[in-house]
């Protein structure tokens, strides 16, 4: 569970704000798991999109344009696979531009957890209440961070006293979601190239390089992204959310005792039980919305932590604002051309400055 309290709140409110379906969501999760477990042999995560999933938090984006989203990058990982794309992309994209797509998704976020604190304080309260009590607890004793699941249960828990047991109902077969010609337009500017620059050097480039710190093993940049592909066109045109691997969920598995791919295969195993008899539209919409607006304000938070670690601090600024203020297209173009602009003024270009743009979260404090 080193990576659910990140997996499960992204998931649950997606699917409470569109029209996503989270029981083929977690299916798909639980496949893919399982999957990975057995083909590497050792923990690598699976992680919903995040630039994916914010956007669709805090803008409504239905499901035609999510399988657009998923269906391209799925081809474009799956052919960035093959051959030498990876070292070329990770000397000339600045790791300040990588930091800023992350801190504005985290500003985002924060922005759209707001509508959640005002339709329930109390329980926004009490969520916040718990993650900062596990917070205390896990700086003085050696004990698993388990907040995220503490405060769903206590949502689901209160929503049962509330309003009752809801019927419990067995998933369906899933249905194909085909995008129209014009979802492909429109998500291809609002949610394909933020996630492009987040996945590549977060969920490929910097999980490869946590392989080799944590478990000695050499697992290649170019094999994670054809699984990311791979797992994208498949399980995306049949309700599955756009995923990837990813740093941070490697550390933080790690950091709770998983060496072997059958962490993955206890995690999948998890998720397709979830899916196949928890989550029903009922089931979900008693959790309170209070406790999943807490999640989001502390993987917010996490998220601009993590992000201010840059060699740019004003370029990392620049982008997250601009992401806020227009789009997230727009904040990266303009912060590549700032970066090079400030790379030619100082007489040193990025690819010598910022080779390898990694984002390790938690790995040195957990190493």
């Amino acid at each position: 569970m080193g990576d659910f309290g990140t997996i499960i709140p992204l998931i649950l409110v997606v699917a409470l704000v569109s029209d996503v379906n989270a029981r083929y969501v977690l299916l798909f999760f639980g496949i893919w798991f399982i999957a990975t477990g057995l083909y590497y042999r050792l923990p690598i995560p699976l992680e919903p999109m995040k630039a994916i999933a914010v956007i669709v938090i805090a803008g409504g984006i239905a499901s035609g344009e999510i399988a657009a989203a998923g269906l391209m990058l799925g081809v474009i990982f799956l052919v960035l696979g093959y051959g030498q794309f990876f070292e070329i992309l990770d000397r000339w994209v600045p790791q300040s531009v990588v930091r800023g797509i992350q801190l504005g998704l985290a500003l985002i976020l924060l922005r759209s957890s707001a509508n959640f604190v005002i339709r329930d304080p109390v329980f926004f309260g009490i969520g916040i209440a718990i993650i900062v009590a596990f917070s205390l607890l896990i700086r003085y004793w050696s004990i698993p961070d388990l907040s995220s699941i503490c405060v769903i249960g206590a949502g689901f828990i209160s929503g049962l006293l509330l309003s009752g047991l809801p019927p419990l109902s067995f998933i369906s077969a899933p249905r194909l979601v085909i995008p129209l010609p014009g979802d492909f337009g429109s998500a291809f500017s609002t949610l394909v190239l933020p996630q492009l620059v987040l996945t590549i050097a977060n969920a490929i480039l910097a999980t490869s390089l946590l392989t080799k710190d944590l478990f000695a093993r050499d697992v290649q940049p170019r094999k994670l992204s054809t699984t990311i592909g791979l797992m994208n066109l498949t399980s995306v045109p049949s309700g599955g959310f756009p995923m990837c691997h990813g740093a941070g969920g490697l550390a933080g598995q790690y950091r709770y005792g998983a060496r072997t791919g059958g962490a993955n295969i206890y995690a999948g195993a998890i998720f397709i039980i979830l899916a196949l008899f928890f989550t029903s539209p009922q089931v979900l919409s008693i959790i309170a919305v209070g406790a999943l607006g807490a999640l989001l304000v502390f993987v917010g938070i996490e998220m601009a932590r993590h992000s201010l670690r840059t060699d740019s601090l004003g370029i990392t600024i620049l982008i997250g604002i601009l992401a806020v203020a227009s789009s997230m297209t727009l904040a990266f173009i303009i912060g590549m051309i700032a970066s090079y602009l400030l790379g030619w003024l100082g007489r040193k270009p990025f690819g010598e400055k910022c080779k390898n743009p990694v984002m390790v979260d938690r790995t040195d404090r957990h190493r």
